[in-house]
């Protein structure tokens, strides 16, 4: 049993174990178990959900606060805040995707469930290459910061642009690449149909594959974000990992009750913009001060601070949802 103890990026390989283990019992559960049949979830049963996997991934901080000490649980539960505040932005462009492919609601969860398998691979590649540049460069922890105090400005900036799936260079490039169906076929990715100038069976993608391809790339380009934001908390590729994993596992029960009501959190997107230049900020506060490392206390403080700003910012102003006082300001152009 030796082998248990064995070090492996820098953590023993039972910590690893224990993980891969539990998210394995997860997505079991909620495949076979909670979700074995497909149905429409609703906002309470998304709530409670959401509520469950927040106390999971909240558990495992502790676990990670009891086994490995203060300043790794503090780190965890930092990165685990930040990618889950990210992936409620995420949350807003894959509604736009479902939307755009006019899925129902009833299969957005099997496309949600595959995304997030998807997205589990997607990230330890991403991670474990980011932590292999940091490892042997330190200087690009520099970059990551710049990169996300601009990301953080550009944000800010484009706050209240909208996304247009349909203006996607990808989504044409898959439509010019592959047979696309005219209509969804059920819960089907693929299907066989005849070609109009053959007749022959034919494989065709349906607009449900198209709509999972999309919500794939939407991980990656937000991860672009995310994974620095999270080095720029910590090295550690457990705690970098285990908090990303933790954070998006909960992302398919957060999304079917934020999708109810995206237009509440129309201002969430200027405390993500100031969130990331505060995480980047500080990598350069810490060089300045000729500290070892920012204050993981005073990391969570902040993060949670501007968070629960944003949040309850938005569901003040947005009592009277977006736009009404707009229209209502400009009876001339209606009509």
């Amino acid at each position: 049993m030796e082998f248990l103890v064995a070090d492996f990026l820098g953590t023993p390989l039972w910590f690893w174990l224990s993980f891969f283990g539990l998210v394995v019992v997860l997505l079991v559960l909620d495949l076979g178990v909670f979700h074995r049949k497909h149905r429409e979830i609703g906002v309470r049963e998304s709530l409670l959900m959401s509520g469950f996997y927040i106390a999971m991934g909240l558990g495992f901080g502790a676990f990670v606060w009891a086994t490995r000490g203060e300043a790794s649980g503090l780190d965890y539960v930092t990165g685990f805040l930040v990618e889950k505040s990210l992936a409620m932005d995420n949350v807003f462009v894959i509604a736009m995707i479902f939307s755009y492919f006019a899925v129902p609601r009833i299969y957005q969860h099997r496309v949600l469930f595959w995304g997030i398998l998807g997205v589990i691979i997607l990230r330890a590649i991403m991670i474990g290459f980011g932590a292999a540049l940091v490892d042997n460069f330190g200087w690009v922890l520099y970059i990551f910061a710049a990169f996300l105090i601009y990301t953080g400005i550009k944000m800010w900036t484009s706050a209240d642009e909208a996304y247009e799936v349909g203006k996607s260079p990808l989504l044409a490039w898959l439509k010019r690449r592959f047979r696309v169906t005219e209509q969804l076929h059920g819960e089907r990715f693929f299907v066989r149909e005849p070609d109009p100038r053959t007749g022959k069976l034919v494989r065709a993608v349906t607009p449900l594959f198209l709509a999972l391809v999309m919500v794939e790339i939407a991980d990656v380009i937000f991860a672009v974000d995310s994974i620095p934001a999270i080095f720029a908390i910590t090295t550690d590729p457990f705690i970098v990992y285990t908090s990303n994993v933790f954070a998006i596992l909960g992302l398919r029960a957060l999304f079917f009750a934020l999708s109810a009501m995206i237009e509440r959190f129309h201002y969430l997107k200027h405390a993500l913009a100031l969130l990331l230049v505060f995480i980047g900020s500080k990598v350069f506060v810490a060089d300045m001060f000729n500290l070892v490392k920012f204050p993981p206390a005073v990391s969570l403080g902040v993060t949670v601070g501007i968070l629960a700003t944003g949040i309850v910012y938005s569901l003040v102003r947005t009592r009277e949802p977006v736009g009404v006082k707009a229209i209502a300001s400009e009876p001339d152009r209606i009509g």
